[in-house]
């Protein structure tokens, strides 16, 4: 059975107060709290029975593949600070839109989602810096690197994260394929031997323009020579464009081959829908997504065997790399009425025993911090394997622009695979999409 977060609405809206009595009411959101003055610097919180005027943190997210594990830490931080409550909405489909709009009317949540790279210093002027807090020392360099801009840690991660195909190993050793593909002509093979099984080759899930930022970076990553930051730059500047890299020219060969090999109905094929195929064994690999969706293939199927790759972006089989890192951050809106009590949460998600085990007993995420462990989870063990055999990441591309890029390259992408615009049509808007919404301005 799909676990209920894949099929949630627009918005969810839960409390803290509904996970320990169901019908309870949450703290009245007018008590008193410190002011907006008040030292952004905080230690861990204190034990339990700490008393207090009751304080309520709004978080507003865009992620609802980690409902649960959120509510595993929200109840835990009860039993810590009783007089805190913390409301947890989250959105999904039109996220990016509905942060701005709250953000221009005056309603910046407490604590709110971007990503991260670029929307570190899009979003620099609403956001505390942590650069002194415990949880900025707990983080891995490179998560902290990313969650930086101008010298100021100004984001937390919510995850480290894998990017990679995802592919169901007993399907690919009923095809007969004994190696995975590191090029299109091994991919397109791979693609001829599960058919010739009956076995549809690809899940996707574009209905989600999100999946395209995920798929495209991989070719972006392999075509930048793995240092993406410079030809995001030069596309943002309009200094440079797709022909010019044809391996970004391959990015639509692939998308076309998944089409035309995947599940019927792509545009209408969302992260329920994909997570399904592909637990279910009616697809042998899912595109555009990673480590986030291990629990809800192994709910469906729990003994699925998991297999990753890196994307074939050509014919040179080193190019075909994971992508590794923390793309996803948390924000503390630094003109917060609570933020003295929200970084005081932070601290302590981070830095507490019950924290540092969060990430990979209760989220089974990788951990961002230095002293996590990793999650008993096939992807993130493969992961291990494949470094330890020499792989190499590849660099995290979608750090380099903003999301309302992003968002705007998936809507491009759908309107291409609906066959309503043309490839050079959809590489047209591609790059004026970057130059337009790329960096922040």
């Amino acid at each position: 059975m799909v676990k209920k977060w894949l099929g949630l609405p627009l918005a969810v809206l839960l409390t803290a107060s509904a996970l320990s009595a169901c019908g309870s009411k949450s703290n009245d959101e007018g008590a008193a709290s410190p002011s907006a003055s008040a030292p952004a610097s905080s230690q861990a919180a204190s034990p339990s029975g700490d008393g207090g005027a009751p304080v309520t943190i709004k978080m507003f997210t865009a992620s609802p593949e980690y409902t649960d594990a959120f509510h595993a830490y929200i109840e835990e931080y009860k039993k810590v600070k009783p007089n805190v409550t913390i409301e947890l909405e989250i959105m999904q489909a039109d996220y990016p839109t509905v942060l701005k709009s709250r953000i221009a009317s005056g309603n910046t949540p407490d604590v709110f989602q971007t990503t991260a790279g670029g929307e570190i210093k899009q979003y620099a002027e609403y956001s505390a810096d942590l650069t002194n807090e415990p949880l900025a020392a707990a983080m891995t360099d490179a998560v902290k690197a990313n969650m930086s801009a101008d010298g100021k840690v100004l984001g937390l991660p919510v995850k480290g994260n894998l990017f990679t195909l995802i592919y169901n190993k007993k399907l690919f050793a009923d095809a007969g394929i004994t190696e995975v593909p590191k090029t299109m002509s091994q991919l397109k093979d791979a693609v001829a031997k599960l058919e010739a099984k009956g076995i549809t080759p690809f899940a996707n899930g574009y209905k989600e323009w999100w999946v395209q930022k995920h798929i495209m970076q991989h070719f972006l990553s392999a075509a930048a020579g793995h240092n993406a930051a410079q030809l995001v730059a030069d596309f943002q500047q309009g200094k440079t464009t797709f022909k010019d890299h044809p391996i970004l020219m391959n990015y639509f060969d692939f998308v076309d081959l998944t089409v035309q090999h995947g599940m019927p109905k792509p545009l209408e094929r969302d992260l329920n829908a994909e997570i399904t195929d592909f637990a279910t064994g009616k697809a042998a690999i899912m595109t555009g997504q990673g480590a986030w969706v291990e629990e809800g293939i192994s709910k469906i199927d729990p003994n699925l065997q998991i297999g990753i790759m890196g994307y074939p972006v050509d014919d040179n089989p080193d190019d075909a790399r994971i992508i590794t890192g923390a793309d996803q951050a948390l924000r503390i809106n630094k003109d917060s009425k609570v933020v003295k009590e929200t970084i005081e949460f932070f601290n302590w998600l981070y830095t507490s025993d019950y924290g540092k085990n969060w990430f990979a007993n209760v989220a089974k995420v990788i951990p961002p911090i230095k002293d996590g462990t990793m999650p008993n989870l096939q992807m993130p063990k493969a992961m291990e394997e494949y470094f330890k055999a020499g792989g190499k990441s590849g660099d995290l591309a979608v750090n380099y622009s903003l999301d309302s890029f992003h968002q705007k390259l998936g809507e491009i992408m759908q309107a291409y695979i609906g066959k309503n615009k043309t490839k050079d049509q959809a590489i047209d808007e591609i790059q004026k999409a970057w130059i337009q919404l790329g960096a922040a301005k």
